[in-house]
C-alpha cells in the first residue's frame, strides 16, 4: 500500500502561483511513476502532469504546459506541482496518484494504482 497525502491547495487571485504537495508513504516510493490529476466542479477528472520514476521525463496536459511544472525528490518521498499564471479554470480538488508504470501511461490515465484524496485550488478572477 501506498498513502498520498496531498498539501498546499487554498485561495488565490488570478495571475497568482500556488505549489502542491504530495507526500508518499508505505512501499518504496522511488519505484512510483507520479502524477496529478485535477476535477472542477461539474466535471471529470482530468490528467494534469506526470513525471517518471527517476524524474527525468515529464508530461503536461496543454491547458497548464508553460505555467506548471512538476517535479519530485526521492529521497523526500515528495512529489511537488508548482503551478504559475493560475487562472480561474484551473479551479479544481487536485489530486495526486501513483503507479508502478510509466509517466506516458499516467497520462494516458493509465496505470495508477494509488491516489490521495485531494487539495482544494480556487483561483478567483
Amino acid at each position: 500500500q501506498v498513502q498520498l497525502v496531498e498539501s498546499g491547495g487554498g485561495l488565490v487571485q488570478a495571475g497568482d502561483s500556488l505549489r502542491l504537495s504530495c507526500a508518499a508513504s508505505g512501499r518504496t516510493f522511488s519505484d512510483y511513476a507520479m502524477g496529478w490529476f485535477r476535477q472542477a466542479p461539474g466535471k471529470e477528472r482530468e490528467f494534469v502532469t506526470a513525471i517518471s520514476v527517476s524524474g527525468t521525463v515529464t508530461y503536461y496536459a496543454d491547458s497548464v504546459k508553460g505555467r506548471f511544472t512538476i517535479s519530485r525528490d526521492n529521497a523526500k518521498n515528495t512529489v511537488y506541482l508548482q503551478m504559475n499564471s493560475l487562472k480561474p479554470e484551473d479551479t479544481a480538488v487536485y489530486y495526486c496518484a501513483a503507479g508502478l508504470t510509466t509517466a506516458q501511461a499516467i497520462s494516458l490515465y493509465r496505470g495508477m494504482d494509488y491516489w490521495g484524496k485531494g487539495t482544494l485550488v480556487t483561483v478567483s478572477a
